[in-house]
């Protein structure tokens, strides 16, 4: 039941925004972390159709978590993930709805309207695009490999910012992209067009569903310093396994480097 519901709330949310123009863009704590009208009338819509199907509590981006009688169970919302992009009319711009139970992600479904893309994934059966099966990429080392990051929206002031590492990566790395949404960049490595990516600074809503995308399709995800991965830290590396020792040795030398 619970991918269906998933399902049923992304659908309502596409429909909402599949003519979505900004008209009034805002600022939250940060001049950079944008919010839109659509953000907000996007969740509303979402948390209706997980409220009438269950009880479970809702933890979205705008509204934050609500109450609810779901035990160890809970929905984990973005309902515009890259709003950046989207209030740019850049097409990299994803709804993403996940479920926890016990503190793991157990299903995920993350649609990209504007690019025709849809993922699904169920702990122990599989992921999909469009309904086709999905699996990493064979890329065995890292100067062979496309990879994606982010940086924060504080990377002005923060000296964690994650240009240190880009900086190395990009130097050994087959090529880096930085594509400003971050399901999607977990999508990707599960489709296997991306062989690998890292980010810190993030929220569990940017990261849940991708990363069961990812383990899904037969790659890794830890944290970026190769320890278990919690999609509550907001700090996540995921490739297609082949590389992963060799990423994250990479982004922990650097921050050796860097204390």
């Amino acid at each position: 039941m619970s991918i269906e519901v998933a399902r049923e709330a992304v659908r309502a949310a596409q429909l909402l925004l599949a003519d979505a123009r900004p008209a009034e863009i805002r600022t939250k704590s940060n001049p950079r972390d944008l919010v839109t009208e659509w953000d907000v009338r996007s969740e509303a819509t979402i948390r209706g159709v997980l409220r009438a199907h269950t009880s479970y509590p809702i933890v979205g981006e705008e509204g934050g978590e609500d109450a609810g009688d779901g035990g160890a169970a809970r929905w984990i919302v973005d309902p515009i993930d890259g709003t950046v992009n989207f209030a740019h009319g850049l097409p990299l711009w994803a709804i993403v709805v996940a479920l926890e139970v016990d503190r793991e992600t157990t299903v995920g479904v993350i649609a990209a309207p504007a690019l025709g893309w849809w993922f699904e994934v169920e702990r122990g059966r599989g992921a999909t695009c469009n309904g086709e099966r999905l699996a990493v990429s064979a890329i065995g080392a890292i100067e062979q490999a496309l990879l994606a990051t982010g940086f924060p929206y504080d990377r002005a002031t923060n000296p964690d910012n994650n240009f240190a590492e880009w900086e190395a990566v990009q130097r050994r790395a087959g090529a880096c992209r930085r594509m400003g949404c971050a399901s999607l960049d977990l999508a990707l490595v599960a489709r296997g067009w991306l062989d690998g990516y890292w980010e810190r600074g993030l929220r569990a809503w940017d990261i849940a569903a991708g990363a069961l995308l990812v383990r899904e399709a037969g790659g890794r995800v830890t944290d970026t310093r190769g320890d278990g991965f919690d999609p509550h830290t907001g700090d996540v590396c995921a490739t297609n396994g082949a590389i992963h020792e060799e990423l994250v040795g990479e982004l922990v030398r650097v921050r050796k480097g860097q204390t």
